[in-house]
């Protein structure tokens, strides 16, 4: 299968291939070829992990984005928003910014919420951070999709959530 993934405003051809194992999979990104072990994180999400080459021992967390096509990745502690085949579909990477209704701020893997940074009824604008989430001993900043106002509030500090779990609602 080949994808178009979309990171940080560059496009990346991405072909996927089981290699063997029903877990391992050889992903090839831009022609480039590397091994990945895919396995289930929490109810939705999915944890890939690299066992050889230069991104040997590196775990990248992915859970669904608040849009079709959109994946939350998270990697030493940075989340980022991953849009797949959003040209096919004509969706760009930043569009939950001016999305109109509400947007969900997920847990991109689990963990336990540390701080919620806003309350219901507050105004936030796109990418504020809104909640912080400590996963595999570290905080991960998670950020408003759009600016708007917080709906609601699902967490608080202390809670353990799983992957795709919503923290909360801005509208």
């Amino acid at each position: 299968m080949t994808f178009e993934v979309e990171l940080n405003g560059r496009i990346r051809s991405v072909s996927i291939e089981r290699a063997g194992s029903r877990d391992r999979f050889r992903v090839t990104v831009d022609g480039v070829p590397t091994l990945v072990d895919a396995q289930p994180g929490g109810e939705f999400g999915m944890s890939l992990l690299f066992p050889d080459g230069a991104h040997a021992g590196a775990r990248v967390a992915l859970t669904p984005g608040t849009a079709p096509g959109e994946l939350l990745a998270c990697l030493r502690g940075r989340t980022t928003a991953v849009v797949v085949n959003g040209r096919r579909s004509g969706r760009a990477v930043d569009g939950g910014s001016t999305a109109p209704g509400e947007q969900k701020v997920l847990a991109p893997m689990p963990g336990r919420v540390v701080r919620v940074l806003v309350a219901p009824g507050d105004e936030v604008q796109v990418r504020q951070a809104v909640v912080v989430v400590e996963a595999m001993k570290m905080e991960n900043e998670l950020r408003s999709p759009k600016a708007g106002r917080v709906k609601d509030v699902a967490v608080t500090p202390g809670a353990l959530v799983e992957a795709g779990r919503v923290l909360m609602v801005i509208e």
